[in-house]
């Protein structure tokens, strides 16, 4: 499946030389060829081009992300039916708990595997930047199962202080809990290490929440332990203590999908972005430069200052120069936007 990366609306105020005013998609190819076409495409409205580079690398995010999304399901699945196997056979509430934790954590992965699917669908009329936000909107279901998650063990914990029951085979609650712990740790690492890669907000929030889950099964193993001990007190109350940890990572998802969802970039970028285009010598100045994230794929929008006697090929040229180098500098930028005014236009 293609995409073409498309111009978004822009509306430029009434100027003396409207001619100037130039808003410009990049492609892939020679943009020597056809130069009166592309020139009198310009003048009725600008065009667009395809940018082979820049698509492949967006499919391959989306094939990575849905790869760490199945991969982490399947993980996830397999570790709550050992779990469960061994609440059948120990009577574990906290153990059954954990269960359900790592089935429900597995299943945020299906609004997640959504998205994904949404962000191959071409923009429409209506969504004129495309579907990616689709997967801004699952990182918010993500951190409310966190927060949920958060909720159900403190109200376990507290449960289980004040209501003391008996478990057996506490060795298998052991052995589940380790089981619950190292899958969940594994399968987090994995989707924040694909999810930072990709540059999914979603996908990292989603591998802290396997990390909380992770957490629950080390009450439980921690827990365990203490009644094994004698310490019938002792499952609860480290309950509490990961309950307060779970609080911590809510907070960092929260942040990372908040910040994604208010177009928040790394300040970084958008240095980088200034220092390509500032490389190029007809630039003489920019404007605010614009980045933002929609889903895990970036867009640019950038103003610049030319020569006020160059030509309208020329500029044409300098525009398309100045895409071609934020589109090889900035990792994951899909498409740039590029205005132009010579210098000295107010």
């Amino acid at each position: 499946m293609t995409h073409l990366l498309r111009q978004g609306p822009h509306e430029d105020p009434p100027t003396a030389d409207a001619s100037h005013h130039h808003v410009h998609e990049h492609d892939g190819h020679e943009h020597g060829e056809g130069w009166l076409r592309h020139t009198l495409s310009d003048l009725l409205g600008g065009h667009s081009h395809d940018a082979a580079d820049q698509i492949d690398d967006a499919l391959e995010a989306d094939a990575r992300g849905r790869r760490a999304l199945w991969v982490s399901l399947a993980a996830l699945a397999v570790t709550a039916v050992v779990q469960g196997a061994v609440v059948a056979i120990s009577g574990s509430v906290a153990l059954l708990g954990d269960a359900l934790h790592n089935l429900g954590d597995a299943l945020t992965a299906v609004p997640l595997l959504v998205a994904f699917t949404l962000a191959l669908r071409a923009p429409t009329d209506r969504y004129t930047y495309g579907y990616g936000r689709a997967e801004d909107l699952a990182g918010i279901f993500v951190v409310a199962m966190i927060a949920v998650s958060s909720a159900v063990a403190g109200f376990e914990a507290v449960r289980r202080l004040l209501h003391p029951q008996t478990v057996t085979h506490v060795y298998a609650v052991a052995a589940a809990a380790l089981v619950g712990f190292v899958g969940n740790e594994l399968v987090a690492r994995y989707r924040i290490r694909v999810g930072r890669q990709i540059g999914s907000a979603a996908l990292v929030a989603d591998g802290l929440h396997a990390r909380t889950d992770g957490f629950t099964s080390l009450a439980v193993l921690l827990g365990a332990a203490g009644v094994a001990a004698g310490w019938h007190w002792a499952d609860p109350v480290v309950g509490l203590f990961i309950t307060i940890a779970i609080l911590a990572v809510l907070r960092s998802a929260v942040r990372q999908v908040g910040a994604r969802l208010m177009d928040a970039v790394d300040p970084f970028l958008v240095t980088a972005a200034r220092t390509s285009i500032s490389d190029i010598d007809e630039v003489l100045g920019g404007a605010p430069l614009r980045l933002r994230w929609i889903g895990h794929t970036l867009h640019a929008e950038a103003d610049i200052t030319v020569p006020a006697d160059l030509s309208l090929g020329q500029a044409h040229d300098v525009m398309h120069h100045a895409e071609a180098h934020l589109l090889h500098d900035l990792p994951r930028l899909t498409s740039a936007t590029v205005h132009a005014s010579p210098a000295g236009a107010h």
